[in-house]
């Protein structure tokens, strides 16, 4: 058994150093402008605008390669793999140097500040992205779990509507497109991140974040409704976790006691608990579903897949790929408006300082096979899109005809 343990760790390791091999560069060329200016930004194309459901994301990154803030590393980084959205953070410790730094000590103050103000997130908001899913925390925020107050919903309201009108009025014209939300919601309702304790699932609880995400809506629908805009768009959703517990165990979960009473735009869905089983994550996202109050404005699925991913300290670059691609069949089956990865960073590091591998870039620079899968059906998706649009005169594919034809690129 040592004998043969020895042996697979060293196929492991010639594995992993063939696709380091050309990682010299953690990127690839044709970088986007250093420090983009809101001034700059101009309408995005129809293929910027273009979806293709798939992405990854940037938060609170272990390590870097540059010299520069983290957040704009990162974004560079998912730019270059040809993809046009981007799931990042807006929180009082942000990516505002080459390690999160409380944002007051830079002179801001609130979101709208951090928006507008802060040259990181000033350029990486002015970059060619189409869509920004962004977790949102208020400055001064209150936690709602023993009660949300009159003071705390007022004040929650302010960040969220000033920071809304700020986006509708800079952006107004570019084509870009902005979801508000948060992290996982039953790690909230909880106070845990884990499942185990149903007494934590409190009346007051609920009713907190039931008011706490009725007042985000709120804001977020006045300042479209009070702020001039056209070619941008603003949503806000919720994101749960803990839904097959709800699904199949009929316990108590934000999708079970909060979200039939909030009236949000989508949901994102953070698939850990369903992932290796794309029978029962397609059954996830239609209970998800199910509980949405109607919305009219929004044509298609408003449930999306906020996070997935396969830790390289339980599964092989090759198990990773693998278990990627059976998510993005599963979810571009089911209709989900995004389906992103966890994440382009490894985020989590043991104790002893090994990572735990959430990435599609690993600490050495190497991409790994899910990293080359994500890039290249980018690349696909965008020449699809560019061949159907010519020859329909000019005129955008549908979402279902892409689907249709990313899955059999899936297949190949």
């Amino acid at each position: 058994m040592k004998k043969a343990a020895i042996i697979l760790h060293a196929f492991c390791a010639l594995i992993h150093a063939t696709f380091c091999a050309a990682a010299a560069e953690p990127f690839p060329a044709g970088q986007p402008p250093e420090r983009p200016d809101v001034q700059q930004t101009r309408m995005l194309s129809e293929a910027q605008r273009f979806n293709p459901v798939l992405g990854t994301q940037t938060f609170g990154a272990s390590y870097q390669f540059t010299e520069e803030p983290l957040l704009l590393e990162t974004a560079k980084a998912i730019l270059a793999m040809g993809s046009h959205t981007l799931k990042c953070e807006l929180a009082p410790t942000y990516f505002g140097a080459r390690r999160n730094v409380p944002a007051q000590h830079a002179g801001v103050y609130s979101l709208r500040d951090l928006a507008a103000n802060e040259p990181t997130h000033r350029a990486v908001l002015a970059m060619p992205f189409a869509h920004y899913l962004l977790w949102v925390t208020a400055f001064g925020h209150q936690s709602w779990r023993t009660g949300f107050s009159k003071a705390a919903q007022e004040h929650e309201y302010r960040e969220l509507y000033d920071l809304s009108t700020h986006l509708l009025r800079e952006f107004s014209g570019t084509g870009k497109t902005f979801y508000l939300g948060h992290w996982e919601g039953d790690g909230m309702l909880r106070n845990s991140v884990s499942e185990a304790d149903d007494a934590r699932v409190t009346p007051e609880a609920v009713q907190g974040m039931i008011d706490w995400l009725c007042i985000r809506q709120q804001a977020v629908d006045d300042a479209k409704r009070d702020t001039p805009h056209e070619g941008v768009a603003l949503w806000h959703y919720t994101e749960v976790n803990h839904v097959r517990l709800s699904m199949d165990a009929h316990r108590r979960s934000v999708v079970s006691e909060v979200l039939a009473h909030v009236p949000v735009d989508f949901v994102s869905y953070s698939s850990y608990d369903t992932q290796t089983d794309p029978e029962a994550l397609q059954r996830a996202l239609s209970f998800i579903e199910s509980k949405l109050q109607p919305n009219p404005s929004i044509a298609g699925r408003r449930v999306f897949i906020g996070e997935y991913g396969f830790p390289a300290d339980t599964y092989s670059p090759q198990q990773q790929d693998a278990r990627a691609r059976a998510v993005l069949r599963a979810g571009l089956q089911w209709g989900c408006p995004f389906i992103l990865y966890w994440e382009l960073y490894n985020n989590e590091v043991h104790a002893d300082g090994h990572q735990r591998g959430f990435w599609l870039i690993d600490e050495k620079g190497c991409k790994t096979p899910a990293y080359e899968t994500h890039t290249r059906l980018l690349h696909r998706a965008a020449q699809w899109r560019d061949a159907e649009s010519a020859r329909n005169g000019g005129a955008p594919p549908s979402q279902e005809s892409y689907r249709k034809a990313a899955l059999g690129w899936l297949e190949e």
